[in-house]
């Protein structure tokens, strides 16, 4: 299967790569930044370009069989907060997806996985006291993109596969998450690895269409 992955600079989208490169796919990296050493093979094909020009992305889509999108912002949250991105656009999760949903119709690519974020959409609702003050105080704009994102998806007629992780960490480990499509949750901090694991599982997988499945890590025997 041809794959192309949007966000893989970041540690989900990059350990998407990885993992769909293991499953045997041929993945088309789409990034603004060419850094084609951080994971080269005969299956990997770099795309130069940003998320935000629909052209550029309609030309990545073409011809693919899935897409992954894992857009965000890499930047430190507070001081996004306080004045805003240095090098990425504030909505580039939603215009972002935007984009690749409208190039998906026009070539007729049907499979769609995005990464979104615990706590937006229908998992809104189930967010602690706590998680919900640092969502309004540090991370609203973004949460408010996400919010955009998350929906632009759900009404979208594709294939698609919303993944929402709780806090991520940076934890050299790629178990299994636990998954739930009802907004329930194990542990409330889960693996960048982990989520590019369950990334690449619902680009093959027909479980989860059309579903928003919860990431969270293992829950106490």
């Amino acid at each position: 299967m041809k794959v192309l992955v949007l966000g893989a600079s970041g540690g989900s989208g990059h350990a998407a790569v990885e993992q769909l490169l293991a499953h045997g796919h041929e993945v088309t990296v789409f990034t603004r930044q060419m850094d084609a050493s951080a994971l080269a093979g005969a299956r990997v094909r770099w795309v130069q370009g940003d998320a935000l020009d629909a052209r550029a992305v309609e030309r990545a889509v073409s011809g693919q069989d899935a897409v992954v999108v894992a857009l965000g912002i890499r930047e430190n949250p507070l001081r996004v907060r306080l004045f805003g991105p240095a090098h990425t656009r504030l909505d580039v999760r939603s215009a972002g997806t935007r984009n690749v949903i409208a190039a998906m119709r026009k070539h007729s690519v049907r499979k769609l996985v995005v990464q979104t974020s615990y706590g937006v959409g229908s998992t809104r609702a189930k967010l602690d006291f706590i998680t919900r003050l640092f969502f309004s105080l540090v991370l609203k704009p973004q949460i408010a993109d996400t919010e955009l994102q998350n929906a632009a998806v759900a009404a979208s007629d594709l294939d698609w596969v919303l993944v929402q992780p709780v806090h991520l960490t940076d934890a050299d480990d790629d178990t299994p998450a636990f998954t739930s499509t009802v907004g329930e949750t194990g542990a409330m901090q889960i693996s960048r690895r982990s989520v590019g694991r369950f990334l690449a599982e619902a680009v093959d997988g027909a479980t989860f269409l059309r579903q928003t499945v919860s990431l969270s890590g293992a829950r106490a025997a």
